[in-house]
This record gives C-alpha cells, structure tokens and sequence, in this order.
C-alpha cells in the first residue's frame, strides 16, 4: 500500500494557545488514524502510532504509512485492541519494542503483552513473541488497562484494569485490577512483591480500576499511575510494591447509579492517591514533562483527558512530590485526547481519540530566553 498523505490542512494549520505559564502553538503532524490510543518518538525522528482496531502506523514527515506486518493476532472489541507500545531501553541497537493489546482465549478476551523486533525501514516486526497473557479471560470488553513503562534496569511495568469486575482488583491472585512488572523476556524479577508467594508473581501493587496512564520520571525513579474511576474518583497514584490502592473497597467517587462506593474514603491497609478528580476528567495517558521547550513546566505531571476533551498539568512540589495545582488546557478545542508523549526535542504529542484521529504537536510559541 502506498504512503497516505495528510490533508494539505493540517500540515500547515496551527493555533496559537495561551496557558497559564507560556504560549504554546498546536500544529497536526498527522490525521486519518483510527483511533489512536499510544504515540511515541523513534530515534530517527520518525512516530509509532497505535491504532485500537488493530493497526501500527510509522508518522513520517507528515506522511502516515501502511500498516507495519507482523503484528500479533489482536481482538478488537469495545475497548480492547492494540493498545500501548514502548522501546526497549536498547531499542537503538536492538530495534526491540514491546506491545499492549487485547486477544481472545478460553473465556473470552485478556490483556496480553508481545516483544518483537522493528525492521530497519520500520515496515516489519519480526521475532514477534507474546511475554505474557492475564491469567483470567472474560467476555467483557473493557477495561483492559494496558499502559507500559520501561524501567531503567530494562523491566517491564505494566497496567491491567479490573476488567469491569470490581471484586478481582483484591484478589492478589488474579492479574485484573493490578500495575505488574516483568523482565524484557518475561521471566519475572526477583524482587517483585509476590515473587516468592502470597500473590501472582507478576504483580506489583494492586486495588486499581483502570489505569490507562503510567510513566516513570527518568530524572526520580518514580512510577506514576493514573486511573479511571466510577462517577468521579479518577486517580493519581505512585504504585509501590505490594501495596494496595483501594478499589473497590474505598473511592473518591460513587458508582455510575449514584449508590457509594465500598467504605468510603480512606480504610487502614489502603494507599491514597496524590491526587484525584470528582467529577472525573476520564483521563488516558500520562507523560513526567522532562524537556527543554517548557522549562516552566519541568517535572510536572501531563494527564490526557477524555470526557473534557482536554489537557491536564498537575504542577508538581520538586522536593515533596505534592500537587500544588492543577491547570487544564485545550479543554473542547481538539476531541478527546487518548495519550500525551514528550519528544526528544521537548515538544509535547497528543493523540485525539477519533474516528478521524490526529497527532498534535504542541511547541513554544516564542524560544526559550535565558
């Protein structure tokens, strides 16, 4: 198939955005996707975009490829398909990238994680080899969780909602409702929580609902998660080993019929969030903003945000990690925004969960002044 072109429009449309810190232009760098829940850069400057029904597309100057081959066998149904990818941390010798989606089994559908081997040109995966598959299928399609965050030792760390079935996200033994770590190859590291018993050895920390956001500030170490909750309680988290988040036991929200949620609040034994949303912004992927572009907003946490159609920037303490603030940008301007991405170059990359879907970049309208 040849190479699709994006509309003349978009390649030279941009806005000019005022936001509480700095003025930011937004361009579209790509349009026509399906979809698309993940976006991240290649070191050649080119993007890897993820479309849910199943596709992965190369976003090269302004050009949207075919589909790369090779891919493994994807279900896509309600909020399953391809979902989240991520480079290994030696992805430039390498050319190794890992995988999120949802695929059939016996019970119905689960999330599963693949490693595989990006071709030279980028139009092929070979050594394609699923790493790990959830330990419990089920026939519903949603909440399949699946954001991936590579550590700096090369581990993998992983989301998995509660698959719609709040109750397994307090089982230790079921996957559902859990952030998990594996190694590069799937075997599972040593020091994970439950490595030696008492739980699924692949699981770090459970008691989440839906985290569809996670990153790991490269300057800390520390891992970042972001969840959905019911009707308000969606959630910022710093995941810990062995430790439990709360759902369904405790919420900030209440369920979509309006009855409460669990015991309330806050219950001894259950970890709070460092932040939450009541009402719920419905928030996707999450990006620790480490770059030079926005220096003003260095450290800070970038939230994507569906049901407002917005960005989200939690203004974040340096020396205590507290959330000093919250600042919302773009709100109705661009469709619901799925993930957030922070380039090489510092710029900022949204994807619009459209049908029509778009690749926005978002850079400083005026340079950086020393």
């Amino acid at each position: 198939m040849a190479l699709v072109a994006a509309p003349a429009e978009w390649a030279v449309a941009a806005d000019t955005v005022p936001t509480q810190e700095v003025s930011i232009t937004v361009e579209t760098v790509a349009s026509g996707l399906n979809h698309p829940w993940a976006v991240l850069s290649l070191p050649d400057g080119a993007l890897l975009v993820t479309e849910r029904s199943g596709a992965l597309r190369v976003v090269r100057d302004g050009e949207v490829s075919a589909p790369v081959s090779g891919l493994p066998e994807v279900a896509a149904r309600g909020q399953g398909g391809l979902l989240d990818i991520a480079l290994a941390r030696d992805f430039a010798t390498s050319r190794t990238l890992f995988m999120s989606y949802s695929t059939r089994g016996d019970g119905g559908m689960g999330t599963a994680i693949a490693r595989a081997r990006l071709s030279e040109d980028a139009s092929a995966l070979t050594d394609v080899a699923e790493i790990f598959s959830m330990n419990r299928f089920t026939g519903t399609a949603r909440h399949f969780g699946s954001r991936i965050a590579v550590a700096e030792d090369g581990t993998l760390f992983f989301t998995i909602g509660d698959r719609g079935e709040g109750d397994r996200a307090q089982d230790p033994d079921d996957h559902a409702g859990s952030v998990l770590r594996i190694a590069a190859d799937g075997s599972i590291p040593a020091d994970n929580p439950f490595a030696g018993g008492g739980g699924a050895a692949e699981i770090w920390s459970t008691g989440h609902r839906n985290p569809q956001g996670m990153d790991i500030d490269p300057e800390t170490g520390v891992l970042y998660a972001v969840e959905h909750g019911a009707r308000g309680g969606d959630e910022v988290n710093l995941p810990q080993p062995g430790r439990n988040y709360g759902w369904p036991k405790i919420s900030y929200g209440r369920h979509y019929s309006g009855a409460e949620i669990g015991i309330g609040t806050a219950a001894e034994g259950f970890e709070q969030p460092i932040h939450y949303w009541d009402p719920s912004i419905a928030p996707g992927g999450m990006a620790v903003y480490r770059g030079k572009m926005f220096p003003e907003w260095e450290g800070d946490l970038l939230v994507a945000a569906l049901k407002f159609q917005l960005l989200v920037r939690l203004d974040l303490d340096g020396e205590t990690g507290e959330v000093l603030s919250e600042e919302r940008m773009l709100k109705g301007d661009y469709g619901r925004i799925r993930d957030v991405h922070v380039a090489p170059d510092g710029a900022v990359l949204l994807a619009t969960d459209e049908d029509n879907g778009r690749i926005l970049r978002l850079s400083r309208t005026e340079p950086v002044t020393d």
